[in-house]
């Protein structure tokens, strides 16, 4: 009776165990799709005179708490993922000036910008870039008089956790983060991500992601109506929200960690979701041109671990050249081209909907009526669980 028992229990366990073995081959496929399509990239010859430079935005150290965080870690990761610039956004001290604390300026050839997050009187959620003294004081004021302190200042403020406030999209806030990775990241089940870091995190650590990554498309509904109520530019960013501190871990009575699996090290949170700018060549990266391109929307969104997005463009050929961010008055003949460094799928989006798509590396719309328009690229050669999630979110022209 005990070994009926023990066989069960045994096969109990083995079929408990089938979905994440199957979990980890499909991540095992992916991998070796990834790799294949690196091989494949090709970035398409153009006369720009834009720069496109690689970096994150929304990044904690343990100077604000929430995070484990240290400086020399920020700085090795962004070394380790050759980003251009990081976007520090501290959580503010009543007793200290986070802002000025923490990281600025460049560091082992990183371009680093202090900033704060804080939370209004509204109940928004605001990064605030450069950050501000006052920023421990920002939760007594509404959200308008935040950000319009903040556009006096002659700084940036984006909407962080767009769908956790109704008040942003009545002010004149710069952009909106339409993608949170700490956020998406807290989704899945506790007890299933245990097993998948059973099976896959020391194989994969970093596409154990995309089990559980999803298109913002709430987050992305939000910024498109803001647009379109609003008639007015707003920017989309990527949140890394970087704390380095999301996972599950068996510690013993000393505190001596058993087993664990951190998914949010600086060094995989910086690989997975990048803010691309376009800067002008004869502007170079600085501190001043950075936050001006982020203001203007000269920006894209990408999630480079399933491929490195540089290079990707997205503008109107005739009868002027247009950026992402920029505005155009209607005219007939109007197109837009876009060119991706990796094959494919791309969708085109007016005001909120879509409305044509196409494949391949580059591809160009009519334009025939005015509106905001923006594109998402998908590399559908790539198999589950990346399959049909977007590679690339630009950022809108907008014709008038």
């Amino acid at each position: 009776m005990k070994r009926k028992i023990l066989l069960i229990t045994l096969g109990l366990v083995v079929v408990s165990q089938l979905p994440f073995a199957c979990r980890r081959y499909r991540l095992s496929r992916l991998h070796n799709s990834i790799e294949q399509l690196a091989s494949q990239r090709t970035v398409q010859s153009t006369e720009s005179e834009y720069n496109d430079y690689q970096g994150v935005i929304h990044v904690h150290s343990s100077l604000g708490g929430h995070s484990t965080g240290n400086f020399a870690e920020l700085i090795s990761a962004a070394k380790i993922n050759q980003l251009d610039f990081v976007i520090i956004t501290e959580h503010p001290q009543a007793d200290f000036d986070t802002s000025a604390m923490t990281l600025n300026g460049t560091h082992a050839g990183v371009l680093f910008v202090n900033g704060n997050e804080v939370t209004t009187a509204d109940g928004d959620r605001l990064l605030l870039i450069p950050g501000s003294a006052e920023a421990a004081l920002m939760s007594a004021k509404s959200t308008r008089e935040v950000v319009d302190k903040q556009k006096a200042a002659g700084g940036v403020s984006i909407a962080a956790y767009p769908t956790d406030s109704q008040t942003w999209p009545s002010t004149s806030v710069d952009g909106v983060e339409v993608y949170n990775l700490f956020t998406n990241a807290r989704d899945p089940n506790r007890i299933a991500l245990f097993f998948d870091g059973l099976w896959s995190y020391g194989r994969y650590p970093d596409l154990m992601f995309a089990n559980f990554f999803a298109r913002p498309a709430e987050n992305l509904k939000r910024w498109d109506d803001a647009i379109s109520n609003g008639n007015h530019r707003l920017v989309a960013t990527a949140g890394n929200d970087a704390h380095s501190n999301i996972g599950l871990s068996v510690h013993d009575a000393s505190g001596k960690q058993w087993l664990g699996v951190k998914l949010d090290p600086y060094e995989r949170s910086f690989q997975v979701v990048r803010t691309h700018a376009l800067i002008k060549k004869d502007s170079g990266l600085a501190r001043v041109s950075l936050l001006e391109a982020i203001a203007n929307g000269h920006c894209y969104v990408s999630f480079d671990l399933f491929g490195d997005a540089k290079g990707f463009i997205f503008q109107v050929t005739s009868p002027e050249r247009r950026i992402m961010g920029d505005e155009i008055g209607f005219v007939d003949g109007l197109r837009v081209m876009v060119s991706t460094p990796l094959i494919s799928r791309i969708v085109l989006y007016r005001d909120g909907s879509a409305i044509d798509e196409k494949s391949g590396s580059k591809v160009e719309f009519p334009i025939n009526s005015k509106g905001a328009y923006r594109v998402e690229a998908y590399l559908d050669s790539l198999p589950a669980p990346a399959k049909g999630k977007p590679w690339i979110l630009s950022n809108p022209i907008y014709v008038r």
